[in-house]
């Protein structure tokens, strides 16, 4: 069965970094999308940061700036590197994978997620 795992979440202070990692699957990576997604209480899932399979990306207008999104391939793994840390930052976070970019927002594969804080 294909899998995700993501880690590196947890606690942090405002304008502190922490980066998320997503390993995948050799078959998943080599073939799909790979995304960043996040969740807030209350709120919808909301897109962060996409990357294809030869590193084309894309960043939301919420996080540009601040968060960056790579891919190492030969270790099947994806990364999110958040700087400058804000408190609606707050979010569980998901790693996710798709066939096409166009269907990212509906990834045929989600990781567990991984709780990010912000404290102020």
């Amino acid at each position: 069965q294909e899998q995700l795992v993501e880690s590196g979440g947890g606690l942090v202070q405002a304008g502190g970094s922490l980066r998320l990692s997503c390993v995948a699957s050799g078959r998943i990576f080599s073939s799909y999308v790979m995304g960043w997604f996040r969740q807030a209480p209350g709120k919808e899932r909301e897109f962060v940061a996409s990357i294809g399979r030869y590193g084309g990306y894309t960043i939301a207008d919420s996080v540009k700036g601040r968060f960056t999104i790579s891919r190492d391939n030969a270790k099947n793994t994806m990364y999110l590197q958040m700087n400058s840390l804000k408190s609606e930052d707050t979010a569980v976070y998901y790693c996710a994978a798709d066939r096409s970019i166009g269907t990212i927002r509906n990834a045929e594969f989600w990781g567990q997620g991984t709780q990010i804080t912000v404290s102020s």
